[in-house]
């Protein structure tokens, strides 16, 4: 019970771009937001439970926050984590609802 719960936190959301849906439509990857601190074990498995699909891989990257200076300000957004997972052949998660 209380693990399922850390796994609900793991994934954040997806992160929807040209080369995302590049991606999802060639090779069965998907692009997905996830916490700092969670590892690849923990995606691949939150990702299983909650959409039902096989993955096969999971890959992870850390995008550095930008800094902006406005007058006499640095501001800097804060870090953040995003996951390639790659699905078996013939799996697929649809984030955005069909018209069928």
């Amino acid at each position: 019970m209380i693990y399922e719960k850390i796994l609900l936190k793991v994934l954040l959301g997806p992160h929807i771009s040209e080369k995302s849906s590049t991606l999802s439509g060639n090779f069965s990857t998907v692009i997905i937001k996830v916490s700092i601190c969670a590892t690849k074990l923990e995606i691949k498995r939150a990702v299983q439970n909650m959409f039902n699909v096989a993955v096969k891989n999971v890959n992870t990257l850390v995008v550095q926050g930008k800094c902006k200076r406005k007058k006499s300000r640095i501001t800097c957004s804060s870090n953040w984590k995003k996951a390639y997972v790659t699905l078996k052949r013939g799996q697929n998660i649809n984030f955005i609802g069909s018209s069928e």
